[in-house]
């Protein structure tokens, strides 16, 4: 079967057509990806390209940990759209933290929303710190560690000192795992009672721990500390 090029399928099925006249959310994750993509390559069209991006990778998130190096060598990408798929999922992300950048943080569900799309997308497992002034509000967030696949190495006094050199009255501990299983080891609990430990020593106010997973059927796509009653 030859695939039709995107400039000769019926016009409301054209991508951009449907963007123009039914707005972002009538397109499917392809489509959208393929207006970045603009033109395919031999027997495939723009949108058939997408899918197969889409194929290969699993899901967007799994679309969004490519580095530019693996996207450039992917037939119908290339390095300058690698560059603009790149591109395109760090503005997301960075989207994603200014809208909660005046928010009250106080609830794991809006730390979530905040952080997952970027740390969803990591390949290690990556511990942060969210600096709160005395509205909960964020001050900064500080990346303490990058660790392995599956594990994130820290100590309480690295995760508190750009607390204490920020004069930050608050703080929420944050990491992701990479498996998309937010489930805390016997390593995440050990960590948060050290953590626990060490706010109260510093009389720093340790709102949370979250790990962030991904959304599968049956579960959260979070692990929140606090609401487990640990904290």
């Amino acid at each position: 079967m030859v695939q039709l090029k995107i400039s000769e399928m019926p016009q409301d099925d054209r991508p951009r057509e449907k963007l123009r006249k039914r707005g972002a959310d009538a397109l499917t994750d392809s489509e959208l990806i393929a207006i970045l993509l603009r033109t395919g390559l031999v027997g495939a069209n723009a949108v058939e390209v997408a899918g197969h991006l889409l194929e290969r990778y699993g899901s967007l998130v799994g679309l969004s940990r490519c580095s530019l190096e693996e996207l450039s060598t992917i037939p119908g990408v290339g390095p300058a759209k690698a560059m603009q798929l790149v591109a395109t999922f760090k503005l997301g992300q960075r989207l994603a933290k200014e809208t909660y950048a005046h928010e009250k943080i106080d609830t794991p569900q809006l730390v979530y929303e905040m952080l997952a799309s970027e740390m969803r997308g990591l390949h290690k497992e990556s511990l942060r710190v969210l600096l709160l002034d005395t509205r909960y509000r964020l001050l900064r967030t500080e990346q303490i560690s990058l660790g392995s696949v599956n594990e994130s190495i820290a100590h309480p006094r690295d995760v508190f000192r750009p607390a204490v050199v920020s004069s930050a009255y608050a703080v929420v501990v944050v990491h992701n795992h990479p498996s998309g299983d937010p489930s805390p080891s016997q390593a995440d609990h050990c960590l948060t009672r050290r953590l626990a430990d060490a706010a109260e020593l510093l009389q720093i106010k340790l709102l949370d721990h979250i790990i962030i997973g991904a959304p599968a059927e049956g579960r959260a796509p979070y692990f929140s500390f606090k609401e487990a009653g640990v904290l």
